[in-house]
């Protein structure tokens, strides 16, 4: 056998590629609708998976959706009919920007107080931004 056919068998012997996973991945939304209200059963494993307070991802989540709601246990309850998929866009803009860092990409970050601003602070390199 010359290069070639060697070459050519041991790509058809290699296992197929594996999918690639983040290390960071948003949970996607679980929802119930009963009557005109939307409950996130999995509010409390999206808010553990970003590292943010519960009830700061329920006040973005309230003012994007332009719905009134409350946190209820380990749920999130919004006083509106709504699809998984606008849900699932609304918790992808707040971390985009409220958990992933503008100048890396990292989600390893943090919000802290200063006076009245919020302040997102990058763990990996160190950036500071006001949010």
């Amino acid at each position: 056998m010359d290069y070639e056919q060697l070459l050519k068998k041991a790509y058809e012997e290699l296992p197929e590629k594996t999918v690639h996973k983040e290390r960071f991945e948003i949970p996607e939304v679980v929802i119930s609708l009963a009557g005109n209200q939307t409950m996130i059963k999995n509010f409390n494993e999206i808010a553990k998976a970003l590292r943010r307070e519960p009830k700061h991802i329920a006040k973005f989540l309230f003012n994007a959706l332009a719905a009134p709601g409350s946190v209820q246990g380990n749920k999130l309850l919004l006083q509106r009919k709504l699809s998984e998929d606008i849900i699932n866009q609304k918790i992808v803009a707040y971390a985009n920007q409220f958990v992933f860092c503008k100048e890396c990409g990292k989600p390893d970050t943090k919000l802290e107080k200063s006076g009245r601003r919020l302040i997102l602070k990058c763990e990996a390199c160190g950036a500071k931004r006001y949010v």
